[in-house]
C-alpha cells in the first residue's frame, strides 16, 4: 500500500516536471518571438533592412546600359582591352543572378572588333547624329554575337566562324557603309571603313566580362572599391561589410609602406582621416561657370562669375598650417556640405595630351566667403591676367574643409566641376 502510494506520487511529480518544462519552453520561445518582432519593428522603423548576403539587388537609376544591354562593356583598342563601366556599372538583377559582367562567372573569350570610331575623319555636324546612332548599333551587334558566344562557343571553331562571325560581318558592313554615306553628305568620303566589318574571338584578360569589340564606348565612368549606393552596391550581394566581394585592396594606412599624413601638402604619404558624412544626391553639391570670355589680350584683367549649389562656403582649413585632409566632410543641419571651391587658370601646352599635372597654375584662388545654400548663387573671381599667350585652361571645383572634392551619393553623379577654356593673345 505505500509502495502504491510512493508510485502515484512519483507519477505526479513526473507529470508536473513535464508541465513545467513544457510551460517554460512556450515562455522562451514567446519571449524570442517577441524580440524577434520587436528588432523586425526597431530595423523597419530604422531603415536598417539589408538584403541578405549574396543577394541580387535592383541597382540605382540610371546604373546599366540603355536598351538592356549589360553593365560592362569592353573595347579592343590599339591591341589591348579597354573596359568601361555603363553608369556607375551595376549590374542589373538578371547579370548578377547569371554570375555575368565582370564577377567570377566571367567569360574567358570574346568578340574583338576593330574600332570604327578612332577611325572615323572628323564628321560634320550635320551627320553627327546618324553617325552617333550607327555606332551604338555597332556595339549593339557585337553585345548580341558575345551573347551567342557565350551560349554556344563550345561547338567548335567552324560553328564561331559560320553562326557568329560571318553574320557578325555582314551586319557591320551594312552598318559601316550607312556611315559612310552618312559622312558623304556633308564632307569628304571616308575610306576603307569596311575592312573594319571583320572581327574575331579574342581571349578575355583580367577575367573581365560583358561587351567587348568595336564602335564607340559611350560612357565611362568607373567604380572601383567599395560602398553601397541607394540601389545595388555594384554587383550584388551585401553581408554586413562595405565593399565585400569587390576585391577592396585597402580602406585605412594600417599595411601602406609610407608614413602617415601630417597635414601639410605632402605627398608618398598615407591619410587616414575618415571621409566623414556623405549628402542625399537632391543635396550633393554642383556648381557652373555662368560667365566667361572666349579671348583676351596677355597680362589683361578679366573675370569669370561661378554659380554653385548645395554648397556652404565656411569652411576652408589653411593647407599651409597643416589643413590638408585632416577633416572629415560635414553636413550642416540642412544635410549640405561645408566647404568652399577653388577656382586655377594654366596654360595648355597641348591640346592633344594632358597636361603635366605638378605645374604650378598661372592663377588660383579659394574662395570661402559665409554664403552659400541650397538656392543657386553667384560668385565673381577677379582674374588680374595670365601673362603667356597661348590657350589657357580655367576650371573651377568645390572642396570640403580639406579641400577634397565632395562625395556624391551616386557614382553616376556629376561631381561640383566645371572647366573653359580661353585664347590669350
Amino acid at each position: 500500500m505505500r509502495r502504491s502510494t510512493r508510485a502515484r506520487r512519483s507519477s505526479g511529480n513526473a507529470r508536473s516536471k513535464r508541465l513545467l518544462a513544457v510551460v517554460g519552453t512556450l515562455v522562451v520561445f514567446g519571449g524570442i518571438v517577441a524580440v524577434t518582432q520587436i528588432s523586425s519593428a526597431e530595423d523597419r522603423r530604422s531603415g536598417n533592412t539589408r538584403p541578405a548576403a549574396g543577394a541580387c539587388v535592383q541597382p540605382s537609376p540610371g546604373a546599366t546600359a540603355p536598351g538592356g544591354r549589360g553593365s560592362t562593356s569592353r573595347t579592343w583598342q590599339d591591341g589591348r582591352w579597354v573596359r568601361n563601366h555603363w553608369g556607375d556599372g551595376q549590374q542589373s538583377v538578371a547579370e548578377c543572378e547569371q554570375g555575368t559582367g565582370g564577377g567570377s562567372g566571367a567569360p574567358s573569350s570574346a568578340i574583338a572588333c576593330p574600332d570604327v570610331a578612332g577611325e572615323l575623319p572628323e564628321v560634320p555636324n550635320r551627320a553627327r547624329a546618324e553617325v552617333d546612332r550607327n555606332l551604338a548599333q555597332l556595339q549593339a551587334q557585337i553585345a548580341e554575337a558575345d551573347r551567342r558566344l557565350a551560349a554556344d562557343g563550345s561547338r567548335g571553331e567552324a560553328f564561331v566562324r559560320s553562326a557568329i562571325l560571318q553574320p557578325l560581318a555582314s551586319k557591320r558592313r551594312a552598318t559601316l557603309a550607312r556611315i559612310t554615306t552618312a559622312i558623304d553628305r556633308f564632307g569628304p568620303r571616308p575610306q576603307g571603313l569596311t575592312q573594319l566589318a571583320e572581327c574575331q574571338v579574342q581571349p578575355v584578360e583580367n577575367g573581365g566580362g560583358g561587351t567587348p569589340g568595336g564602335g564607340s564606348s559611350p560612357s565611362t565612368s568607373s567604380s572601383p572599391g567599395g560602398g553601397n549606393n541607394g540601389g545595388g552596391n555594384n554587383g550584388g550581394g551585401n553581408n554586413g561589410e562595405p565593399g565585400a566581394g569587390l576585391g577592396v585592396l585597402a580602406n585605412d594606412c594600417d599595411d601602406s609602406q609610407l608614413q602617415p599624413h601630417d597635414g601639410f601638402q605632402n605627398g608618398n604619404r598615407c591619410v587616414s582621416t575618415e571621409f566623414g558624412e556623405v549628402g542625399a544626391a537632391a543635396n550633393n553639391p554642383s556648381l557652373l561657370i555662368t560667365d566667361f570670355p572666349n579671348e583676351v589680350g596677355r597680362n589683361q584683367a578679366f573675370t569669370l562669375r561661378v554659380s554653385t549649389r548645395n554648397l556652404v562656403r565656411d569652411r576652408f582649413l589653411a593647407a599651409g598650417q597643416g589643413g590638408y585632409y585632416v577633416e572629415s566632410s560635414l553636413l550642416n543641419e540642412q544635410g549640405l556640405v561645408r566647404g568652399h571651391f577653388h577656382t586655377a587658370c594654366r596654360m595648355l601646352d597641348s591640346l592633344d595630351a594632358p597636361p603635366q599635372p605638378q605645374e604650378v597654375p598661372a592663377f588660383f584662388v579659394a574662395t570661402e566667403d559665409g554664403r552659400g545654400g541650397a538656392e543657386p548663387d553667384e560668385v565673381t573671381i577677379q582674374i588680374p591676367g595670365l601673362p603667356e599667350s597661348g590657350v589657357a585652361q580655367c576650371a573651377v571645383w568645390a572642396g570640403d574643409g580639406s579641400h577634397r572634392l565632395p562625395m556624391m551619393e551616386r557614382a553616376n553623379q556629376t561631381p561640383a566641376f566645371d572647366a573653359v577654356r580661353i585664347e590669350v593673345n
